[in-house]
């Protein structure tokens, strides 16, 4: 029950149902899901423990609020983790590895960028595509330890882009073409051009971090 609880409220706050701030009573949490108010009270401490949850003395849990330094540090590790990533790969990568890669590609090019009607869906089919090709660049890179730090690092930039799109509407930004992008990365990865696909991965990190730090300081658009 206490695993249960974990991947409902773990999933809520990475998706948008439960937006920074929000105070998380543990009587309330219980009476939405039904999972026990023991199960939901060590849940709540995992989470805290993975910086997604805050406690305060005086008024209990809530939902981690918005940091851009906290952003800023955490996509910097992210892009420091991925070159690693991806070189060993890249190095030690077969076909299979590459054809998963094509194959994830395909799915997300072919699947609309998330539109007004549906940015609140959690979790949606883009995000989830968008997800696995990501995965698939990085995943044969021999490392269990660098995965898992890698997926630790993820789950907190996808809290920080379906923020993002909840709070900036529909559509791909405007000044990128973000399907591009990810056939250049594809591309120089399986021509096994380990600078290239490096730099590339790197600045499609890079300008996502612009683009959410922008909207989430102060006045920002």
């Amino acid at each position: 029950m206490s695993t249960d609880a974990y991947q409902v409220l773990r999933h809520e706050i990475l998706h948008g149902t439960l937006m920074p701030g929000d105070r998380l009573r543990i009587a309330d949490l219980n009476q939405r899901h039904r999972l026990g108010l023991t199960p939901i009270r060590e849940a709540l401490m995992r989470l805290a423990s993975e910086g997604l949850v805050s406690w305060q003395s005086y008024r209990g849990a809530t939902v981690a609020g918005i940091d851009i330094d906290e952003l800023r540090d955490m996509v910097r590790t992210r892009r420091q983790i991925g070159r690693l990533c991806l070189t060993q790969a890249i190095e030690l990568g077969d076909a299979a590895w590459e054809a998963e890669i094509v194959r994830s590609f395909h799915l997300l090019k072919r699947t609309p960028f998330p539109g007004s009607s549906d940015i609140a869906e959690t979790p949606g089919t883009w995000e989830r595509f968008h997800r696995e090709f990501h995965y698939a660049l990085i995943a044969a890179c021999g490392s269990p330890w660098l995965l898992r730090f890698w997926t630790t690092l993820a789950d907190h930039s996808e809290r920080y882009r379906k923020l993002r799109l909840l709070r900036s509407g529909a559509g791909p930004p405007a000044d990128r073409d973000i399907d591009r992008e990810h056939e250049e990365i594809m591309q120089a990865v399986i021509a096994r051009d380990v600078s290239a696909a490096t730099a590339l991965l790197d600045q499609h990190l890079a300008r996502t971090e612009e683009a959410a730090a922008r909207l989430f300081e102060p006045g920002g658009q």
